[in-house]
């Protein structure tokens, strides 16, 4: 007998239905791989567990759900007090950037709380992190928000940082209005690839000005994009923050009418006392660092 399979019976059983159950498991997975699941357990024993319409246990339905409930029901403060008697640990996905120049800042004020404190860092881009937090991989993403997550996920946006030019610092480039004038742009183009948000939102607002300007060099990071021009490469897309655009070499031109970038947070379920604990930390280094930058979030996704 699959363990898997008598856990979905068991929400399936507690909340009165398939559709019910999956609002309410705690991890993501959709009504048909439920009902398939739930169609196997009962190949498996040779027998039907409940009537789907209306629903109903069936008598060998309503004695499994008495065997298995009481293991289900008290997993979860099983599993609470075993945490309890070990190292606290947080899984944070986020992008290499924020991983390297922003974390360090909001874990460190962590330490007080819980100096013991594991931490298991991945970095990735939104889609597959949404992944990671329904497969229950990582407790926490912070990600440039390029669409609506799903619904099972939390968002909490934290900032919107502007798109700018780089270019090197004795260009005679003076403003991204200049280039525009040209029509089509000679200078070599470094931005990321052309999946992650800031790129797409930088090819966006070429084509709505009906300006040609092909990537020549695709970096891998913000840090790459700097180095790049700073070396004389081109001419790089970045944001508009301090800690990105750090290099002598290098100045920003501002991209005014290109769309920003927002950061954001996402987690699943209701956030453990860890998850809040950073939440409020990234809230508050944010106001602290961009006062003028920060999202308010009248509602979460």
């Amino acid at each position: 007998m699959n363990i898997h399979h008598l856990e979905l019976f068991y929400y399936v059983a507690r909340y009165g239905g398939i559709s019910r159950a999956v609002r309410n498991i705690p991890y993501g997975i959709q009504q048909p791989a439920v009902s398939s699941q739930v169609l196997l357990l009962e190949q498996d024993l040779g027998t039907k567990l409940f009537e789907r319409q209306p629903f109903r246990l069936t008598r060998e339905g309503e004695e499994l759900f008495a065997f298995i409930r009481p293991f289900f029901d008290h997993l979860g403060s099983v599993a609470d007090r075993l945490r309890q008697r070990s190292a606290p640990s947080l899984r944070i996905g986020a992008s290499e950037l924020v991983l390297r120049d922003y974390l360090p800042a909001v874990v460190g004020s962590l330490r007080a709380h819980e100096p013991k404190l594991r931490l298991g860092l991945r970095s990735g881009f939104q889609g597959e992190m949404q992944q990671w937090l329904l497969d229950r991989e990582i407790d926490l993403a912070v990600v440039p928000l390029e669409s609506k997550p799903p619904a099972r996920l939390r968002c909490l946006r934290l900032l919107s940082l502007p798109l700018v030019l780089l270019v090197p610092k004795k260009s005679r480039i003076k403003s991204a209005a200049a280039l525009w004038a040209q029509g089509t742009v000679e200078a070599p183009l470094i931005c990321l690839p052309a999946t992650e948000v800031m790129t797409k939102h930088f090819k966006q607002g070429l084509a709505a000005r009906r300006v040609d300007w092909p990537q020549t060099i695709e970096a891998s990071s913000m840090e790459l994009i700097t180095r790049y021009v700073a070396n004389g490469y081109g001419i790089g897309v970045s944001l508009g923050a301090t800690e990105v655009i750090k290099h002598r070499e290098v100045r920003a031109l501002p991209l005014d009418g290109f769309a920003p970038v927002e950061i954001a947070a996402l987690w699943c379920g209701p956030p453990s006392p860890l998850v809040r604990l950073v939440l409020a930390a990234a809230q508050r280094y944010v106001a602290g660092q961009w006062p003028e930058r920060v999202v308010s979030n009248p509602t979460q996704a």
